[in-house]
C-alpha cells in the first residue's frame, strides 16, 4: 500500500488549495493536521470527525485529494449499520505533488535558422 509522505501532501495542497492565496504556513498546518487523521493508512472513519473537521473534508473532497465510501455492518441487534470513510486519493495526491515540468518553448520560426543565407536574396530574372 503507497504511503502519502508529509511533503507530498504539503506539495499537492500548495498546488490546489494553495493557489487560492493559502499561506505556506496555513499550508504546512492544513497538511499536518490532515495527516493526523490519516497517519500511515488511506482511510479514516467518519466517526472521529467533528462538524468542524468535517466541513474541511468536504473541502479537501472537492479540490479532489480526498474521496469517500460507505459499507453497511450488521450489529448485535440485527440492524444494519452505515459505516462512511474518508479515503485520500493516493495516486492523485502523488501526481499533484510532482514538480511541475517546464514547457518546452516551442519558436515557430525556428525553422528558418538552418537555411542558408543567399536563399533570403531574390534575383530577379533579366528583362
Amino acid at each position: 500500500m503507497p504511503v502519502v509522505t508529509m511533503n507530498e501532501m504539503i506539495a499537492a495542497l500548495r498546488s490546489t488549495v494553495g493557489k487560492r492565496g493559502m499561506s505556506e504556513e496555513d499550508l504546512r498546518a492544513l497538511a499536518d493536521y490532515l495527516m493526523s487523521f490519516f497517519g500511515f493508512e488511506t482511510e479514516a472513519i467518519d466517526n472521529n470527525l467533528d462538524v468542524a473537521d468535517r466541513d474541511v473534508f468536504y473541502m479537501l473532497e472537492e479540490e479532489g485529494l480526498l474521496t469517500t465510501r460507505q459499507e453497511e455492518v450488521m450489529i448485535k441487534k440485527g440492524k444494519i449499520w452505515p459505516i462512511h470513510y474518508w479515503i485520500l486519493r493516493v495516486d492523485r495526491i502523488k501526481e499533484l505533488a510532482k514538480p511541475a515540468r517546464a514547457k518546452a518553448v516551442v519558436d515557430a520560426f525556428a525553422v528558418y535558422d538552418d537555411l542558408p543565407d543567399d536563399i533570403w536574396s531574390r534575383k530577379l530574372p533579366a528583362r
